[in-house]
């Protein structure tokens, strides 16, 4: 039975059964193929911070144009119950342009987080985006894009502990950070992503943890951070000098 043949019967027998991507088909594939050359010859419009294409950009749609792709690389999958087998194309695995792979790394690391990591208290995101002139800073000297993140966290720690009613001094937070170095346009854009608890934990008499839950956090607490690290960005001398 012709491959294409074997792929309709098996789609009509209901879940679970592969059916593969055709990605050249997606108006995606088709406008990232067809322009890619000119993109990366930089004709186009761009300030000084897109002016140039990373490697690791340059990379990422490359291995985009050949995700899914059978000339591009297979693998055969046989049965041995029924002696029904065939080819599924390598992936890309990227975490960027592709979204195929994206979305399945996304799902992978959300239910990994849920099932594995988080405890069963309340969360929220916290997005720190930086001025133009310290995102050059971030890609030149990805040392400091560490110790950034840390003055952030601390805080956040202190104004998410002083809104905790009965949270002890050394109470602590739970906190998970994403790093996106690019914004939408693939411009350098390097800015956080962090899930916070709301609320800190403090250790018991029985060894375990205790949650104190933030109930007082107001829109004035939130703008107090934001002056915080205004003023720590702009008084720290690497990112006021270059």
């Amino acid at each position: 039975m012709p491959q294409t043949a074997t792929i309709h019967a098996a789609a009509r027998a209901g879940p679970g059964v592969y059916r593969p991507r055709r990605p050249a088909a997606t108006l995606l594939h088709r406008t990232v193929r067809e322009n890619l050359d000119t993109f990366l010859d930089g004709s186009f419009d761009a300030d000084d911070l897109t002016s140039r294409v990373p490697r690791h950009v340059q990379a990422a749609f490359g291995d985009y144009l050949r995700c899914g792709i059978l000339a591009h690389g297979f693998a055969r999958v046989y049965c041995a119950g029924c002696g029904h087998d065939f080819l599924v194309a390598f992936s890309c695995k990227g975490r960027d342009i592709c979204p195929s792979c994206a979305t399945r790394r996304m799902a992978e690391t959300a239910a990994h987080m849920v099932d594995e990591v988080l405890p069963r208290v309340p969360y929220r995101q916290w997005v720190l985006s930086m001025p133009k002139r310290v995102r050059w800073h971030l890609r030149e000297k990805p040392e400091v894009v560490g110790g950034l993140l840390k003055v952030f966290l601390r805080a956040v720690e202190t104004t998410i502990r002083q809104s905790s009613p009965g949270a002890p001094p050394k109470a602590r937070f739970g906190a998970v950070a994403f790093v996106h170095r690019f914004g939408s346009y693939l411009n350098s854009h390097v800015h956080f992503h962090i899930l916070v608890t709301d609320g800190v934990f403090s250790a018991d008499e029985d060894g375990g943890a205790e949650f104190h839950p933030a109930t007082d956090l107001t829109a004035d607490d939130f703008i107090s951070v934001q002056t915080k690290m205004r003023h720590r960005l702009h008084s720290t001398p690497a990112y006021t000098s270059s």
